[in-house]
């Protein structure tokens, strides 16, 4: 037993011995841009993680291809366009305000106004509701005092 729970620890520490992306920089500035790079791209098949957190092949790739990148010389800003030329700004996990992206940056306040209109009219709606039943039942009360009154006559 005690073997077997072995084994299985040897077997799990070999394949996350394999998930470490460990990268050798000739310098400490592109180890910097490789870090933030891969910090602020998204992985596409994820899509709520970075590459730098994700797990997915294709995030590997990602990673690899900014190593490669920043090994010939390209800066930061020739890495990005060309990450976003060829997957768009999808891939920026902070896209740019620009015409195509705007629905991501608006959308959510438009929903927040929309929904605090939502809840101001229903508000509104109750009140008015209850004030008109609150006249509707002095009314009906008028009206039962005045056949009461009648009846006495």
């Amino acid at each position: 037993m005690k073997h077997g729970i072995l084994i299985l620890l040897l077997i799990l520490s070999s394949v996350a011995a394999h998930a470490i992306d460990s990268r050798q920089f000739d310098n400490p500035e592109q180890q910097e841009a490789y870090e933030t790079l891969i910090s602020e791209l998204r992985c596409l098949v994820c899509q709520n993680q970075t590459i730098a957190d994700s797990n997915a092949e294709l995030a590997s790739d990602l990673r690899r291809q900014v190593y490669e990148m920043l090994q010939q010389g390209k800066s930061r800003d020739e890495i990005v366009q060309f990450m976003t030329d060829r997957y768009g700004d999808f891939v920026l996990y902070k896209p740019p305000f620009k015409a195509k992206t705007g629905l991501l940056w608006l959308g959510p306040i438009v929903f927040l106004m929309l929904g605090i209109i939502a809840v101001f009219l229903v508000v509104k709606r109750k009140k008015q509701a209850a004030t008109q039943e609150n006249g509707q039942a002095e009314k009906l009360a008028k009206i039962r005092r005045l056949l009461d009154e009648g009846d006495v006559s």
